[in-house]
């Protein structure tokens, strides 16, 4: 359950998107969960590859502008 403010912000941000609240809110959901699991699976190959990655490609940003 969700509060009368939120729930009013909702509604808004779903009319600016010219969308039902209940699909809106669905969409967005689903996209925070996928971000979730995408940063916990970056997460999980720095822990297991990330020294062997800097091994061979460095650790910090270079440029190669000329």
């Amino acid at each position: 359950m969700i509060d009368d403010e939120t729930y009013e912000e909702l509604q808004r941000l779903a009319a600016d998107d010219h969308e039902d609240p209940d699909q809106y809110a669905s969409r967005r959901l689903t996209a925070d969960l996928a971000r979730a699991r995408f940063l916990e699976g970056a997460k999980a190959f720095v822990e297991e590859h990330g020294q062997a990655f800097a091994d061979r490609f460095g650790s910090g940003p270079r440029s190669h502008a000329a």
